[in-house]
């Protein structure tokens, strides 16, 4: 399996993963044509998209794509939530597992200010990727991780002392700080993993080389930190 970091922001995120002769988006809150510019300008070898909330910068082109073909995956929540509908569109739901081409796509509730947010576990023939972003913390605990790609935000010392306190809850209660992903990668069997991918760094509260640097500390394993 491989994944790959195409955008990772408040501006837009954009993955795609791999395996055998199935391709997937996660997400796609670019505009559909700067999509097809980093994807090589095609999208007609893609199994679908799997989106995880309604928020713009995670599913800005999800209605083109839609509209193109493009399988849709995402909750009922979040197809409410957009307007969706249509024989392309597939409802996901909370830990019901369903079958891509070559992925095993198991959904499940996130934590965060959207609809009907979920994340991914995505498994293969040999591997498994845990995909979660934007979402204040995980309920569960995973088995046979081998990848994980999960969204560090913010840095609980790195906000401003002055920040408003409902900007302060709207943003401890809906996205994943630095301590919340080192206590989920503390609550979980890491000895299979291989790679940990840290997505959606905030801009104003985040410090890409010291996430980097603690996570590799706490775990030991090798970190990738996606930035656009």
């Amino acid at each position: 399996m491989q994944f790959t970091a195409h955008a990772s922001s408040s501006r837009g995120n954009c993955y795609t993963v791999e395996s055998g002769s199935t391709r997937l988006l996660l997400e796609a809150g670019l505009p559909i044509r700067e999509i097809r510019r980093r994807l090589g300008f095609t999208l007609s070898g893609f199994a679908g998209v799997c989106v995880t909330h309604e928020h713009q910068d995670h599913a800005k082109a999800v209605v083109d794509l839609l509209r193109s073909g493009t399988p849709v995956y995402c909750s009922a929540g979040t197809a409410a939530a957009l307007g969706l509908s249509g024989y392309h569109l597939h409802i996901l739901a909370d830990r019901e597992q369903v079958q891509i081409g070559d992925f095993r796509v198991l959904p499940f509730a996130t934590q965060h200010d959207a609809a009907e947010p979920l994340g991914f576990l995505l498994a293969d023939a040999t591997d498994k990727l845990l995909f979660a972003t934007d979402t204040s913390y995980l309920q569960w605990k995973f088995r046979g991780l081998t990848m994980i790609a999960i969204e560090c935000n913010f840095a609980a010392d790195l906000l401003p002392a002055d920040m408003p306190t409902s900007q302060r809850a709207r943003l401890e209660g809906s996205h994943m700080s630095l301590a919340a992903v080192k206590e989920l990668l503390g609550a979980n069997d890491l000895s299979a993993v291989r790679e940990i991918h840290l997505l959606h760094l905030s801009r104003e509260h985040s410090d890409a080389e010291r996430f980097q640097r603690e996570i590799e500390g706490a775990t030991g394993m090798p970190v990738w930190v996606e930035e656009e």
